[in-house]
């Protein structure tokens, strides 16, 4: 799994140390991930001084790689970040064969001249949000979110929202679990939600104070395939099954069963995106069979979607 980082001259610090701290964290947790730093020159100055190094030879990135353009300093497009022919070229073919496209900040603009913006939805820093939209009048900029996912195309606010993204993605490839570790080995909180719609079932239920329903959704997103009975989930966070499920409801809206069938649900249509059947992927997520997951989809579908496109084409 490779991740690819695009540098361009005055690239902010944050906007590349952010996402390259968490796909670090998930490679030394052993999951088998490659960081690239390609740039059009060798040397590329940043934002706050500090020259970093990369490589002008591009790796060979696969459908399966994502490909992440961090944002630069600019109160408007075009001082910097306007990229040669090739490059944007690279871009639009990584896309064009399957692979996702991300960006931080101003990095959505690199995503503009690369022509994947057009008819998708889209966000960056509140204070480019207006220039965005000007300068690319198909696009369809959200405001006021941290981070927007639209077919494999994903951008973000900006600075530290593009942690959040990163922790997005390593949910929807890996599983809430291992997003809420790499989180914790970071200290930082993982439960800003992005468009809500768009966001992980654990990103989006995670934006509350309790501990003891914290401690319970831990354990739900690392056994949510398991049956978990509330008397085991209340034990676990030493309180009673009347007020485990009061505390669960005040903090998320939800039961903890219903929690548990949200997680199992989004799991399903991960793989169902990725080719299995129906029958396959109910088993996966841990459904006693295909009907429940019929009857779950048929519902969120009338409702809406419940999460985003995954991380994988």
């Amino acid at each position: 799994m490779r991740v690819a980082f695009l540098l361009v001259p005055q690239v902010h610090l944050l906007d590349l140390a952010g996402p390259a701290q968490v796909f670090s964290t998930v490679r030394d947790l052993g999951l088998g991930y490659e960081l690239h730093y390609v740039a059009e020159r060798e040397e590329v100055p940043t934002a706050q001084g500090v020259p970093v190094r990369a490589r002008v030879e591009w790796p060979a990135l696969a459908p399966e790689d994502l490909l992440l353009v961090p944002g630069w300093r600019g109160s408007r497009f075009g001082t910097h970040g306007v990229l040669t022919g090739s490059t944007r070229a690279r871009i639009a073919e990584h896309h064009r064969r399957g692979g996702t496209v991300a960006s931080v900040c101003a990095g959505a603009d690199a995503l503009g001249q690369a022509g994947l913006l057009d008819g998708r939805r889209c966000t960056t820093h509140h204070a480019l949000q207006d220039h965005l939209a000007e300068r690319y009048p198909a696009a369809r900029v959200v405001r006021d979110v941290l981070y927007v996912v639209d077919e494999r195309v994903v951008t973000s606010a900006g600075i530290a929202s593009g942690i959040d993204l990163a922790l997005h993605l390593v949910a929807t490839r890996h599983g809430p679990a291992v997003a809420a570790g790499v989180a914790r080995e970071m200290v930082v909180y993982a439960r800003r939600n992005g468009d809500a719609p768009q966001t992980s079932v654990m990103l989006r239920h995670r934006d509350h104070l309790s501990d003891a329903v914290h401690r319970v959704q831990d354990l739900i997103d690392g056994r949510f395939t398991e049956r978990l009975p509330l008397r085991d989930l209340a034990g676990a966070a030493g309180v009673s099954e009347r007020t485990l499920t009061r505390a669960f409801g005040e903090a998320t809206g939800l039961t903890p069963l219903r929690y548990q069938q949200l997680l199992r649900l989004e799991r399903a249509e991960h793989l169902i995106g990725h080719g299995a059947t129906v029958e396959a992927a109910a088993r996966a997520a841990g459904f006693e069979d295909a009907r429940m997951l019929r009857r779950l989809r048929s519902r969120h579908q009338d409702s809406g979607p419940c999460n985003v496109r995954p991380f994988l084409p």
